[in-house]
């Protein structure tokens, strides 16, 4: 016996558990197949702090997550960017945009939480958990078959349309035959909660060297997120520093700007690396999150870049119901969301590459973009247009009406 569903999302992390709450809103009948069994937090929900655009928070807003958010979130008023070694810098402030903040700081354990809170509240909403995907079936009569097994064994799903919010190593994109575009930025990227002797005020530092970009994000509970980007031949000698010589080089590499760093909270590492699939759709399927697109962290793109899909997915679904998961739908999906993940994707891989050159020409250039960027309103008005999650065909939910 199969189970019928409109649509069947894998994967319960950031995104997939958002576009649950999106499709539950407008009445879609959908399913959460989940490795988390729901006794702890999935993995992705950990000490990691998220950037959310003003975008993302206007839409979580109108979804009802922000509100169960149990900790203060930490606004970010300014933007403070330099590279070590250039002459230069760019500031951004957001009182000069007729705004209280271009975004905010969310940890991302309390975001999960918050994300567990709000699904709970959807009666409606199927989950299977702990379950893994295992394999897809052939389209049937308008269906799509989607294998799955838990304890009791394997059972089949059929559905509309499949989503895929399964990660990096998605199977679900694997199942479809879509291939990736791979990068390896040999870098590795340490995560962790710092307390300085100023309290954050508000700024967001984001420091480039030839070996990685460093960051202090202001959080909501007088602690920074600290940000570290070390070369991958680093990364094990780093990870084994104590507190002490951590925090130095913590100080070294951020400077002084927050005054002298005090504390560090357990510390977290992750492989930078880029990683495209080569389409995001197939019969019935559609890809997204980081199963979509799994892109360097510099300028705080990746879980906001996937909430618009999520968010842009659902808005076609309510525009037209009957075409749900069709070829059509699916064609409009690609052809609304190219426009932003293409400058979205240029944006981070550029910058990342850009900043890390270590040729002596490259200084001159970015030293010269650092002041054009700084002395250009349009520049820098465009830069923050995109900071803030303004790009391409914005899904309603993003705009501050929806919110």
């Amino acid at each position: 016996m199969s189970k019928n569903h409109d649509v069947v999302i894998v994967g319960g992390g950031l995104v997939g558990a958002s576009l649950a709450i999106a499709l539950q809103r407008i009445g879609v009948d959908c399913a959460l197949v989940e490795a988390n069994g729901g006794d702890a937090p999935p993995p992705v929900f950990d000490q990691r702090n998220l950037s959310f655009a003003a975008a993302t928070i206007n839409a979580l807003t109108a979804l009802g997550v922000m509100a169960k958010l149990r900790s203060p979130t930490g606004p970010i008023r300014r933007i403070h960017v330099s590279r070590a070694g250039d002459f230069g810098r760019v500031k951004l402030e957001a009182a000069d945009y007729d705004r209280p903040w271009f975004g905010q700081v969310v940890v991302a354990r309390d975001f999960g939480l918050a994300l567990e809170a709000r699904l709970a509240e959807l009666p409606a909403l199927v989950r299977y958990r702990p379950a893994r995907f295992v394999r897809l079936g052939e389209v049937v009569d308008g269906r799509r078959a989607v294998v799955i097994a838990d304890a009791a064994g394997e059972q089949v799903l059929q559905a509309r349309l499949v989503v895929g919010c399964d990660g990096t190593a998605s199977m679900v994109r694997q199942a479809c035959g879509i291939g990736t575009l791979e990068h390896d930025y040999l870098q590795t990227l340490f995560v962790a909660r710092v307390r300085a002797e100023r309290g954050p005020d508000g700024t967001a530092w984001e420091r480039f060297t030839d070996t990685g970009p460093t960051a202090l994000l202001p959080r909501g509970d007088r602690h920074y997120g600290f940000i570290h980007g070390v070369p991958r031949s680093e990364a094990a000698a780093v990870a084994a520093l104590d507190d002490t010589a951590f925090l130095a080089r913590a100080q070294a590499a951020i400077g002084w700007r927050a005054g002298r760093l005090i504390e560090v909270g357990p510390r977290s590492s992750y492989p930078l690396a880029r990683v495209l699939a080569r389409e995001l759709v197939a019969p019935r399927v559609v890809l997204m999150g980081n199963a979509a697109q799994t892109i360097h962290p510099i300028g705080a793109q990746g879980f906001n870049l996937g909430l618009r899909d999520a968010l842009t997915l659902a808005e076609l679904i309510e525009n037209d119901r009957s075409a749900l998961g069709d070829a059509a739908q699916l064609d409009a999906y690609v052809a609304r969301r190219g426009p932003d993940r293409e400058q979205t994707l240029a944006f981070s891989d550029g910058l990342a590459r850009f900043t890390g050159n270590q040729r002596p020409a490259a200084r001159g250039l970015r030293s010269l973009g650092l002041f054009a960027t700084s002395a250009s309103d349009s520049l820098k008005a465009n830069l923050v247009g995109g900071a803030m999650g303004f790009r391409g065909d914005v899904p309603a939910l993003c705009r501050e009406d929806a919110a």
